[in-house]
Order: structure tokens, then C-alpha cells, then sequence
């Protein structure tokens, strides 16, 4: 019983410390972009093809870690995840040009890849009981390293090093070096097999046919390019639109992350206690109308786009959780397939948002005042992905209850 107990606290420092060094790796790119940028004299479509390109890597690692992990099993395909991130960051230090450094995002994308499928495997297998508290909880921890992540990126790129400045170079090597530490822990714990309860067992081919899967799909893409948007773009829209410092923009970056955090740590018990497809829907409706808000507002009512974080961050984790409740046979096969195509629309919506902005400056007349115009377009589009996340899960909760899956509305 000791030992069983022991374990199971090992697991959860798995669990939780992968999510707090994934919101790491994740979230301090929103201070480095711009130097990158500047580095490299990087058009804004040029960031959204850099992006696209990472989420390509992710993607491409969300199709191959549940087959992966019924390999060499769930314990060394995270031990692989971590030291793919770890790995990554020696190779942003060296990169020389925009291709090497496309290349070593790539390499720390499919490192987040590989972790988000075999955490959210994990959890499913240990989180049975409160699934969605526990989800919730679990990404707590992402958020947690994501509201210092911008800050602390920020402060580590003015550090100096006998002459030389630190830069994103040096802060990227150190942080990422940091993927390491779960190992040791991830050696030592004994994971759980899958389930063989109560629940509907999942397939490729059947969740190709069934409806209600590709509603759920759609549910977690528009709702996961709003939230990772943020963390790509607040701070260049800050800078740009309202011309404030890379401090100050980091610090409503961080603001948004710290709303984030919160949320996900009291919003769990609301989802089980009200449904997962009913708590998607106000939530991600209560983001989007945030940030439009803050965009016709302006200047002063930026504050709203951190507020925003309170209505995104439920999603992921709840979508997890409505996932492990419905397959509770072959979970790491649901969270493969939807995990999979929402990268796909992660790809197009990266792609997008840098398209959006240079093409509508293009269009206005970048030369004539009319930049402003171009971000707030950009922008929009991460706050009508909100929208479209709360539209979709109206009509996925009507299905659910139509097809009588009430454990999961």
C-alpha cells in the first residue's frame, strides 16, 4: 500500500512537472519572436510560415506517439519527449540562419508533440475518478510556467555572460535544458496499463465514421489556435499596435497567463459539476467576446485580452477529459486522432494569421497609418476561433444528448 502510494505521487510529479516545462517551452517564444524577427530581418508572413513549420513537427509527432507508445510503452516515450526538447534548445543556440533555426523549432515541436499525447495518455490512465478537476489540475501546471515564461525569457535575454549578452540564443539552451529534470522521476515510477472499463472503445476507422468525433475535433481546433495564438502574437500586437516595450507587452502576456492558470485551477469542479460540452461552449464564448472587446476598445481596454485567458484555458483539459470519459477503451487512439487534426488546423491557423496581417496592411496601404489595421484583422481571427469553438460545441452538446452520452455533456 506504501509503495502503491509512493508511486503514485511519482506519477503525478510526471504528470505535473511535464505540463509546467511544456507551458515553459511553449510560452517563452512571445519575448524571442521579435528579436528573431529583427535578427534575421523576418517578414510577419515569414513568423506565421516559422510557426506553421513547428506545428508541422507537432503534428507529425501526434501521429506517431500512441503507436509509439504501445512500442517501447508510455514511460520511454515521454523519457523521448523530454530529451527531444532538451536537445532542440542546443540546437536553436547554434543556428545560424532562418532555415536552422526553422529546422530546431521543428525538433522542439515534435519534443511537444511526443509530451502532450503521452501526458495526456498518462493522465487519462490515472486521472478515474473528478476527470475533469483532475484535467483541469494537470494543465494547471501549464499554465503555471506560462505566466513567468514570458517574463522570465524577457529578463534572460538582457543577462550577461562575461561580455556577451545571453540573447534568446542562451535563454533558449538553459530553459530547455530544463526538460531533463522529469526524467529521473519517469525512470523510477511504474505507469499504469489501459483501462478495461465501462466506456466506448475507440478505432481509427470508427472515429473516422462517427460524427460526433470530428465535432469534437472542430470543438478543440478553434479553440486551441485562440489559446496558443495568444502566446504567439499578444506580444508583437502590443508592440506594433500600441507601441509599448517588450516589458511591458511581456508583462500583459503574462497577465493573460496568470487568468489562464487560475482558471484552470478553479474551473474543474464547474465542469464536472455542469458538463464537459456545456462548459466549453460559455467558456470559449466568454474569450472570444473578450478579445473583440479589447480590440474596438483600444489601448485602454487591453486588459480584456488578458481577461480572455479565463474563458480559453478550460478547453483542453475539458476536451481531454469528455475524451477519457467517452473512450474509456483505446483513449490514447481518441486523443491520437483529435490531437492529430487539430494540429492540422494549427498548421492553417499559424499560417493564417501572418497572412491576414500583411495582407490587409497590403491592402489599406502599409505606408498610410493604416498598420493598426492589419493587427487588429489578425487578431480578430484569434478571437473569432473563440467564437467558432463555442458555436461548434452548442451543436455538439445537442448530439451528445441525442445520442443519450450523458456522462460526457
Amino acid at each position: 500500500m506504501k509503495s502503491h502510494r509512493i508511486n503514485s505521487w511519482i506519477l503525478l510529479f510526471v504528470v505535473f512537472g511535464g505540463f509546467l516545462f511544456f507551458g515553459l517551452s511553449e510560452n517563452i517564444k512571445g519575448p524571442a519572436l521579435p528579436s528573431m524577427q529583427s535578427e534575421f530581418s523576418l517578414e510577419e508572413s515569414q513568423l506565421g510560415v516559422l510557426l506553421s513549420l513547428n506545428s508541422l513537427g507537432y503534428l507529425l509527432a501526434c501521429s506517431f506517439t500512441s503507436v509509439l507508445a504501445d512500442k517501447i510503452g508510455i514511460k520511454f516515450t515521454g523519457i523521448l519527449a523530454f530529451a527531444s526538447m532538451a536537445l532542440s534548445g542546443v540546437f536553436m543556440f547554434l543556428s545560424k540562419g532562418y532555415l536552422s533555426l526553422t529546422a530546431s523549432y521543428f525538433l522542439l515541436y515534435i519534443g511537444n508533440g511526443m509530451l502532450e499525447i503521452g501526458l495526456g495518455i498518462m493522465a487519462a490512465r490515472i486521472f478515474t475518478k473528478n476527470t475533469g478537476t483532475m484535467m483541469n489540475l494537470a494543465h494547471f501546471f501549464y499554465g503555471l510556467s506560462s505566466i513567468g515564461a514570458p517574463i522570465l525569457g524577457a529578463a534572460m535575454m538582457g543577462w550577461h555572460l562575461t561580455d556577451h549578452q545571453l540573447g534568446w540564443r542562451g535563454m533558449y539552451l538553459i530553459l530547455l535544458s530544463l526538460s531533463l529534470l522529469p526524467i529521473i522521476p519517469s525512470l523510477i515510477g511504474r505507469f499504469p496499463e489501459e483501462h478495461q472499463s465501462e466506456g466506448e472503445a475507440a478505432s481509427f476507422s470508427g472515429l473516422l465514421r462517427d460524427p460526433i468525433a470530428w465535432l469534437i475535433v472542430a470543438v478543440l481546433s478553434f479553440g486551441v489556435i485562440s489559446e496558443l495564438a495568444v502566446g504567439s502574437w499578444l506580444v508583437y500586437y502590443l508592440e506594433h499596435a500600441y507601441d509599448w516595450s517588450l516589458k511591458q507587452s511581456s508583462g500583459m502576456l503574462s497577465l493573460f497567463f496568470l487568468f489562464f492558470t487560475l482558471s484552470r485551477l478553479f474551473a474543474g469542479p464547474i465542469t464536472d459539476k455542469i458538463g464537459y460540452a456545456l462548459s466549453i461552449m460559455l467558456f470559449s464564448a466568454f474569450s472570444g467576446i473578450c478579445s473583440f472587446a479589447a480590440i474596438f476598445i483600444g489601448e485602454t481596454g487591453a486588459i480584456l485580452f488578458a481577461i480572455a485567458g479565463i474563458g480559453i484555458a478550460p478547453i483542453y483539459p475539458t476536451v481531454m477529459a469528455l475524451l477519457a470519459k467517452r473512450h474509456a477503451k483505446g483513449v490514447g487512439t481518441a486523443i491520437t486522432f483529435t490531437v492529430t487534426l487539430m494540429g492540422i488546423a494549427s498548421v492553417i491557423g499559424n499560417l493564417l494569421i501572418g497572412f491576414i496581417i500583411d495582407m490587409v496592411n497590403e491592402f489599406f496601404g502599409k505606408n498610410q497609418g493604416n498598420e493598426l489595421v492589419g493587427l487588429q484583422a489578425g487578431y480578430g481571427f484569434i478571437a473569432g476561433m473563440a467564437i467558432l469553438c463555442s458555436l461548434c460545441c452548442f451543436f455538439l452538446y445537442k448530439m451528445l444528448r441525442r445520442a443519450r452520452q450523458d456522462t460526457v455533456i
